[in-house]
């Protein structure tokens, strides 16, 4: 997986490379660039000996790739946080809001207050990104969606597609109201992650239901984690009310963030967050 690279290596890497150095400038910049590949190494290394995540829950995104864990905040938290959620929707500048034909979207929930400070940083999420990903990695987002009322199903898609045999993106969606077949629950494919194909290689019509589809249900303050290259998307809400949830996805350290974090951090965030949550967003 990668994740066991000692902080050793690293500097044995260094000094090899420093012998090719030739002024002191070059020098002071080459011994920054070590520092900051031992801080990552170590993170990883802390995020990767974690052992919140069940080993039911491993095999079950190793094989289904997709599993619904409880989540990280207490449920009598649940109510104030859904309040907090509605708050920072309505707040948000327009900008930032994307209604889409059957979501609507609020980025940048990394800045919405500290009620949602706990969610990137889960350690069932990190030691899930650990072994998917097997390599430093990064948030390259977070955000609000919420399925509207009525909407028809989302068409069946992959965040990310794998190459040789590992996956760069690992997703999260907290589930802010009950996921239920009738409120649109993410409809997954199980083990579609392994397949060479998409899915609009192989079905006419990408929204329809998929035979073996499985819809990732739980109550509230549930989590479902996932493999970006598993088929996916939201069932049809056939209720009145919106179906909510918060999102995040987590990339390879070496690939662009889908949001600039450091651009977008607030002073009051970064006065707030912790050293795991500033190693993650890159701040």
């Amino acid at each position: 997986m990668g994740v066991a690279r000692s902080t050793g290596s690293v500097h044995q890497s260094a000094f090899s490379a420093y012998d090719s150095l030739y002024n002191e400038s070059s020098a002071r910049v080459f011994s920054m660039k070590v520092l900051r590949a031992s801080h990552i190494y170590d993170w990883l290394n802390v995020m990767a000996a974690g052992c919140e995540l069940p080993g039911t829950a491993v095999q079950e995104l190793d094989e289904v790739g997709f599993v619904v864990v409880s989540g990280p905040v207490a449920p009598a938290k649940l109510s104030p946080l859904a309040a907090a959620y509605n708050a920072a929707v309505l707040a948000a500048h327009p900008d930032d809001v994307r209604v889409g034909r059957t979501t609507t979207r609020v980025h940048d929930f990394v800045n919405r207050g500290q009620d949602f400070d706990d969610l990137y940083v889960y350690q069932p999420i990190l030691e899930a990104c650990c072994r998917i990903i097997g390599g430093p990695f990064h948030l390259s987002t977070m955000l609000a969606r919420a399925v509207n009322p009525g909407a028809p199903a989302q068409e069946l898609h992959a965040d990310y597609w794998g190459k040789t045999g590992w996956w760069p993106m690992v997703g999260f969606i907290f589930m802010v109201d009950e996921f239920r077949c009738e409120n649109g629950a993410t409809r997954f494919v199980p083990g579609s992650h392994w397949w060479p194909h998409g899915p609009g290689d192989v079905i006419p019509d990408t929204a329809a239901d998929y035979e073996g589809h499985v819809p990732a249900c739980g109550p509230a303050g549930s989590v479902v984690i996932y493999n970006g290259s598993v088929w996916h998307g939201h069932g049809a809400n056939q209720t009145s009310q919106s179906r909510r949830s918060i999102q995040g996805a987590y990339i390879r350290r070496d690939d662009k963030q889908a949001a600039s974090q450091a651009a977008r951090i607030s002073p009051d965030t970064l006065g707030r967050i912790g050293p795991l949550s500033k190693y993650l967003l890159g701040v």
